[in-house]
């Protein structure tokens, strides 16, 4: 099974949705973070390292990653998938964008 991490800046909306709407996946072990001081789960080098694949909202949040767990990150794959902080925790319209970016890159 693959680890997905899902990271965004407060882990709130975005990052805790793609973790939830993927958690019961057969295929994936699901994990969020997010990189900002008061975020509900706080980004660390011990789940960049449990993590196969990194998806990233924003480009900020690749960039903090790689600045500040650059050993850790080494070369796994980080994907952005752009998707700004307009949306609320399980909005269908994010749903839609998630599944869509995510299996873009990876098998849903």
């Amino acid at each position: 099974m693959q680890k997905l991490l899902f990271v965004c800046s407060q882990n709130k909306w975005r990052s805790l949705t793609a973790e939830k709407i993927l958690e019961n996946h057969e295929d994936f072990w699901v994990k969020s973070a997010g990189t900002e001081n008061g975020a509900r789960v706080k980004i660390s080098a011990g789940l960049i390292g449990w993590a196969d694949i990194i998806f990233v909202m924003e480009k900020k949040h690749r960039s903090r990653i790689q600045e500040k767990y650059k050993e850790t990150v080494g070369g796994k794959p980080l994907y952005v998938l752009n998707i700004p902080d307009d949306y609320q925790f399980m909005d269908e319209e994010l749903i839609e964008i998630l599944l869509n970016r995510i299996g873009e890159i990876i098998d849903l």
